[in-house]
């Protein structure tokens, strides 16, 4: 998968639920819930936020923007209550390569 726009249903996607969550709690589960995806090469995820008042819309796109590991986000097309991220797997990879060449020396 390339982009976000290939996306159409989302129930396969691996996604985390920020309801209840107030910012900096879902600041931190949205951290880890992309390391978590990154070890097990998701490229795609899922963050539902809700609609509400925006405080967790805002917080997942600014924790997003702020993420080296996330390529493209944006708003599901078919809920607003939702975000997609695409996930930068390679970056992951490649640091992972220099690191082990790092210890070898």
């Amino acid at each position: 998968m390339k982009t976000l726009d290939d996306v159409i249903f989302i129930d396969n996607l691996p996604t985390i639920d920020l309801h209840g969550y107030d910012s900096q709690t879902a600041r931190v589960a949205i951290n880890d819930f992309i390391k978590d995806n990154i070890k097990m090469k998701n490229e795609v995820i899922a963050i539902v936020h809700g609609i509400g008042s925006g405080v967790l819309r805002k917080t997942t796109n600014e924790t997003l923007k702020n993420n080296i590991h996330i390529l493209e986000y944006k708003s599901y097309y078919y809920n607003n209550g939702c975000t997609l991220a695409l996930l930068d797997i390679e970056l992951c990879n490649n640091v992972q390569k220099i690191q082990k060449k790092q210890k070898n020396c």
